[in-house]
């Protein structure tokens, strides 16, 4: 098994040799940067961060994956913490407008802030963007990042999941981004990171309720704040990305997988969720058109 991987990973090598880098955006808030946890920081100088802010986050995460498969890819990001994609149009599009290969968008956590579940303002947004990248490059590929479930919004009692199982809100926001990429002319697909999340649950690699304390031998999805990722949260996201949006499938890094030891996550908790992310993206990552 480990000659096979070396082997597929010489083989990617030798076919992106000497082509040229192909480029990526990623445009999101906290849940793409990394908040809270060893993702923030995380490579910085492996990304661009075009706002200057030294945040390496989930992109860092897909651009180790990309190097450790032999693919050329040149990963940028634009993020800012609690902020929705209208936000990022007002204030950011200048800046992004320019041609790119790859484009991930990202909206706030429960889509509207003030409606929560409510896509109409992403369905508003996400063609804005999109008719923008397309110009610059009408071949583009688009996808739209579809987060997880807050155990913040879902346990607590007069939050607006309460009283529902944690695997609700991923299921409503990955339905929102759905009626978005149908609106949205030039997205490609949905990144079914939320349900990846629910797949770990199911899967019993992570534990549902982090309020009542972790089970043994599981691990969290999310950091301290029961809102934001762990390490492990944005790494499956990151895997997510990497297998919707290269084709490749993860399962082959296996437990020596390098960001996942950087990233202080166990080998075997890496295979796992190694194999979590591609059997979501196979089931749940469909193209849009």
């Amino acid at each position: 098994m480990r000659m096979w991987r070396l082997l597929w990973a010489s083989a990617a090598a030798l076919v992106s040799a000497g082509a040229q880098a192909e480029t990526i955006l990623f445009v999101g808030n906290s849940f793409t940067y990394g908040a809270s946890s060893a993702a923030w920081h995380y490579r910085p100088d492996s990304v661009t961060d075009l706002n200057g802010e030294g945040v390496g986050g989930m992109p860092a995460i897909f651009k180790r994956l990309t190097e450790q498969a032999g693919l050329d890819y040149h990963v940028s990001l634009e993020t800012a913490g609690g902020k929705d994609l209208a936000w990022h149009w007002a204030n950011k599009a200048p800046m992004l407008d320019r041609h790119w290969d790859h484009v991930v968008l990202q909206d706030y956590s429960t889509l509207s802030q003030s409606n929560p579940g409510d896509p109409a303002e992403l369905i508003e947004n996400a063609p804005r963007f999109a008719a923008m990248f397309v110009r610059a490059n009408p071949a583009v590929d688009i996808s739209l990042d579809a987060t997880w479930s807050r155990p913040d919004l879902t346990y607590p009692e007069g939050k607006p999941w309460h009283g529902r199982d944690i695997r609700a809100m991923a299921e409503d926001l990955r339905r929102g981004y759905d009626r978005a990429a149908a609106a949205t002319s030039g997205v490609k697909r949905v990144l079914p990171v939320g349900e990846a999340f629910n797949a770990a649950i199911d899967a019993g690699i992570a534990d549902p309720d982090p309020y009542d304390g972790i089970s043994y031998g599981q691990v969290d999805l999310w950091t301290y704040d029961h809102y934001h990722a762990s390490a492990h949260g944005y790494y499956l996201e990151a895997l997510v990305a990497y297998a919707a949006i290269t084709g490749r499938d993860p399962r082959a890094f296996g437990r020596e997988e390098k960001a996942a030891a950087d990233l202080g996550i166990a080998p075997d908790v890496a295979e796992r969720l190694q194999q979590v992310a591609w059997e979501t993206v196979e089931a749940k990552g469909r193209p849009v058109r």
